[in-house]
């Protein structure tokens, strides 16, 4: 078994690309070796800022001869069949295929035999056919070339069991073909000098020799250690950062890590825009003191050694910090002049959405909303529509306006300096939240009410005027605000209408003339349903006991229909459940099918007068014990209760199949036992829509 290692060498591939196209290369070439027949043991994909490398390990020296059949017509068919088989098959006379005796008389048969190839030959296509689907998010062309690639390429490395390949890349134009080879280069400035390697080892090897780290894992875990070594020894913590750890690892092939220091004059602007500008402009780590605030330190990682030990580039970027931090703390202390109230009509300057006006009237439809929930929830009503008319002036500062990142989180700085109250300040910090299925959930009730409100009045409006997520399309992210409002509902353990919050949304907007008339509820409650499904399955609920429960309509109270599918799942899981959920189907099948044959309904009350057997008579009695006892548990919420008296179900049901005859000769003996069947069907419904539960 062979060894395989490729190699393309550019200029500086941008970070967030790396990974996705080492991850591309690998399934291009690896599914091309499966279409061709060869098979290997292992292949693992690599990437830096300069190349995309890939190994597969355990390739045969050639591919497998392959002998194909293909049945054709029986032998004597007509000339049009024999003719069509011929051309299909590839075949010129039936001289060329083979007659068998099938036992089901004799076919014609088209063998074909392929001999295999050598691998070297097949790899040499298989390349530059996977250089060509590499689905670059932007490429470019360089010099007179036709051909497009991230950035332009100076050499690939083909080598196939220590031997270079035969072939290359065409780039188009006057550049030519970039001919395969064993020759790359190491670090830009460090090791810039050409060498040549024999196998994935070597190549490894002599690329470290050459001051590259080709593992993204091992510059990762390289810069992390030493970042959190340089801020131990000054008494400090890193600022965990795994979305800039995974950037600074794209930007660098060896990682040299250095600790700058940052003016004491910059920190009293808020610690969010210091971090904000150091990581997005400078790609800069925070540190932490003791007590968890930002010290007055950053870690850079430069991708260089020099012989000052790096004392140069640390003043290089505290020069450049100190330009950039500048600018920060003059818009922080040129917003605090402007109160955020005064700002509040500024924001009839920025659309929203064309169909469903400005901020600012979005602004206005939030806080009536806010307001509403408040009371609902027993939060403070004035205090949310405080929030809420304030939650998006810092859109209009200029801190915000620099960095969008600090959106809301400024407007709480700026909300608590002047003077405004913990609860509306938090609130307006928090009302984006949460942001996806890692950001913390508000639980302040004034904080959770205009957080409610501002996504709930988003997707009100859009699917208002039908902008709703199609396929993997959501424009507007309308997928995460309902699984923040979800999020919100469940973890404070609200007991909200959802219909009715989303009727005063469209409310709102039908008042100031931006959304139809017509109702979006039901098409919300779908939606959500939809959303609480993937919320569920991450905790390992079954998404038919969502839609079962969902089935019984009506239902918009999350926290009941969460406790609700919980105690079905339970249920379910038990061999009582288990048993009535199949004795259900096989009951709703048996009257299903009756129904349509006789062109009748059964859904009368049952005769208990025409009860004849004595399983058919404890069914019955069994039936209504259950009715009578499940709906006082359920008008009080006990799910639990619910369940554990429909289970006394189970033996009843079980000897009514067991023993009772449903489609009797006496036709009113047979009617009252489907309706008795029925009974059971619409008993069991009073907890879920049984036919939705698979399985």
């Amino acid at each position: 078994m062979t060894e395989l290692l490729i190699e393309f060498f550019s200029e500086e591939i941008p970070a967030r690309m790396q990974a996705r196209a080492a991850d591309d290369l690998k399934r291009l070439v690896t599914d091309k070796l499966a279409a061709n027949g060869l098979t290997f043991a292992k292949a693992e994909a690599h990437s830096t800022p300069r190349r995309l490398a890939l190994v597969v390990d355990g390739l045969p020296e050639r591919t497998a001869d392959v002998r194909e059949e293909k049945k054709g017509p029986r032998v004597g068919s007509p000339e049009q069949a024999v003719a069509g088989f011929l051309k299909s098959a590839g075949l010129e006379s039936l001289d060329q295929c083979e007659q068998r005796d099938t036992g089901k008389g004799v076919f014609y048969f088209a063998v074909t035999e392929k001999k295999g190839r050598e691998t070297a030959e097949v790899l040499a296509e298989i390349i530059p056919a996977a250089m060509a689907e590499l689905p670059w998010p932007k490429s470019m062309r360089w010099g007179t070339g036709t051909v497009r690639w991230v950035r332009p390429l100076h050499s690939i490395i083909a080598i196939f069991g220590g031997r270079v390949l035969d072939g290359g890349y065409d780039i188009g134009g006057t550049q030519g073909r970039i001919a395969f080879g064993n020759g790359t280069r190491g670090h830009r400035f460090l090791a810039p000098d050409a060498f040549t390697v024999e196998s994935f080892a070597d190549y490894k090897e002599k690329l470290r020799a050459a001051k590259v780290v080709l593992d993204r894992e091992e510059r990762k875990a390289k810069i992390k250690a030493d970042a959190e070594a340089l801020a131990k020894a000054q008494g400090l913590t890193l600022s965990p950062d795994d979305a800039l750890l995974e950037e600074v690892a794209g930007l660098v092939e060896w990682p040299v890590v250095l600790m700058g220091g940052i003016d004491e004059s910059f920190m009293d602007v808020p610690s969010e825009v210091l971090i904000t500008s150091m990581r997005t402009h400078q790609k800069y780590f925070a540190v932490l003191d003791a007590e968890g605030r930002m010290a007055p330190r950053f870690i850079v990682v430069a991708n260089t050694e020099t012989l000052d030990g790096g004392k140069a580039v640390v003043a290089g970027n505290e020069r450049v910090l100190r330009a950039r931090l500048s600018d920060a703390k003059f818009f922080w202390d040129q917003d605090r002049k402007t109160k955020l109230e005064a700002r509040v009509p500024a924001l009839e300057k920025i659309t929203f959405h064309a169909k469903l006006g400005t901020v600012a009237e979005k602004v206005t439809r939030v806080q009536l909303l806010a307001a509403e929930i408040a009371r609902a929830i027993g939060a403070d009503s004035d205090a949310a529509s405080r929030a809420a008319l304030l939650c998006k002036a810092d859109l209009v500062t200029e801190v915000v306006g620099e960095f969008p990142e600090v959106q809301g989180i400024m407007g709480r700085y700026y909300a608590l300096g002047q003077g405004e109250s913990a609860d509306v300040a938090n609130a307006i910090a928090d009302h984006y939240k949460p942001l996806g299925p890692s950001d913390s959930c508000p639980t302040a009730p004034v904080s959770v009410s205009v957080a409610l409100a501002d996504k709930i009045d988003t997707l009100v409006g859009f699917f208002a005027i039908d902008e709703k997520p199609t396929g993997s399309k959501d424009p507007y992210a309308l997928r995460r605000a309902a699984l923040g409002v979800i999020r919100l509902v469940l973890e404070n353990g609200l007991r909200v209408k959802l219909s009715e919050v989303f009727a005063a949304a469209h409310g709102a907007y039908t008042v100031s003339g931006f959304a139809p008339a017509g109702s979006v509820g039901g098409d919300l409650m779908s939606f959500f349903a939809d959303r609480l499904k993937v919320v569920l399955r991450e905790q390992g609920v079954r998404h038919d006991l969502v839609d079962a429960v969902f089935a019984l309509g009506g239902e918009d109270d999350l926290v009941r229909l969460l406790a609700r599918v919980k105690a079905l799942q339970t249920f379910v899981g038990s061999d009582e459940g288990a048993n009535l959920a199949a004795a259900y189907k096989r009951a709703s099948n048996i009257v299903r099918i009756e129904e349509k044959k006789d062109g009748a309904s059964f859904d009368q009350p049952v005769d208990a007068d025409r009860l004849a057997q004595d399983e058919e008579k404890a069914l019955f009695a069994a039936l209504n014990e259950a009715s009578a006892t499940a709906k006082p548990l359920l008008d009080a919420e006990d799910f639990t209760g619910t369940m554990a008296a429909l289970a006394k179900l189970r033996g009843p049901v079980d000897a009514f199949f067991d023993k009772v005859t449903v489609n009797a000769e006496d036709k009113d003996l047979r009617a009252n036992r489907l309706r008795l069947l029925t009974q059971i069907r619409t008993t069991l419904n009073a907890v879920a829509d049984f036919s939705k539960i698979e399985g």
